[in-house]
This record gives structure tokens, sequence and C-alpha cells, in this order.
């Protein structure tokens, strides 16, 4: 296996979107970030890394696809050996969320067993997600409904929102 770290730039609705990953079997590329301009805590390239849209193909359609309201979900290899165990548990719960709705913070804390005290651990978890867009952290919504909190900025987690015909 190839451990090489590729990227490619992608345009799209949000912006110019940063994808990184490492190169796998068949040049293919398994994605470990995707980035936005402004974003907090955002990737930037890095010395040793490969230009590689071509490596990119599949995500970038897939994203085309999700932005032109023709995909509902993404099928992507993910390099799921980042973060903690638990920011892993709360990632996978973001998957689990319905394109077009929304959940709460408590409601992740509660589907990843830490009710209660662990809304703040579970909203530090989303705002580490390195997969925005595809992994869908913008459906997660404050108790009363309020957007809150989007790495790249509320006015990005609305505008998905919206394209997903979601409540906002």
């Amino acid at each position: 296996m190839n451990d090489t770290t590729v990227y490619a730039y992608v345009d799209g609705p949000l912006g110019e979107m940063l994808l990184v990953g490492r190169l796998a079997a068949g040049g293919r590329a398994v994605l470990r970030s995707l980035s936005l301009p402004g974003q907090k805590g955002a990737v930037e390239v890095e010395d040793g890394w490969t230009l590689a849209p071509e490596a990119f193909a599949e995500v970038a359609g897939q994203l085309g696809e999700y932005f032109a309201g023709r995909r509902d979900r993404f099928d992507l290899p993910l390099d799921a050996g980042a973060g903690t165990e638990f920011q892993r548990r709360v990632w996978t719960a973001l998957e689990e969320i319905p394109y077009g709705t929304t959940v709460s913070y408590g409601e992740i804390a509660r589907r990843v067993g830490s009710p209660g005290a662990g809304v703040r651990a579970v909203g530090t978890a989303i705002g580490r997600n390195p997969l925005l867009v595809v992994r869908p952290c913008h459906r997660v919504v404050g108790a009363d409904g309020a957007l809150r909190g989007y790495a790249a900025g509320l006015d990005r987690k609305e505008r998905l929102l919206g394209l997903e015909g979601a409540p906002v």
C-alpha cells in the first residue's frame, strides 16, 4: 500500500474545496480531509504532498452531483484513522443523519452514550470533523433548532441545509 499524501482543489458553490487523502491501489484517493476556504482548523498543503486531481475524480464527481441536487449520500472510501475513539463515534453518528433532516447536539450525545454534560464534548468533536460536506456535520443544530457552530461559517451551513431542503 502506498502512503503518498495527495491533494486536489475542486470548485464548488461554497468556494474552492481542498481535498486531501492517501493514494490507494489503482491510483484512487482515500479521502482524509475536505476543507473549505476560511474554515477554522482547515488543512493546508504541506511540502512533500503530491497534487493529483485525477486521484480525486470520483470524489469530485460525487460532490458535483450533491451540489446539483442529484445525490443525497456519499459512497466514498474514507480514511477512518483520524481522531480519537470518541470523535470517531461522533463522526459515525453524523454519517447516520438522513439527508434533508437535522438533529440536535443533545441527540448526537445520546446516540454516542454521552448525554447531559457530553453535549459540549460532542460539539467539540463535531468541530474537528475533517470531512465537511461529506460527513454531514451541517445537519446538527441547537436544541431549539437554531443554527449553531460550523467550522466553515454559519452562512455555509445554512446554504447546505437549504440545498437539502432541511428546516433552517
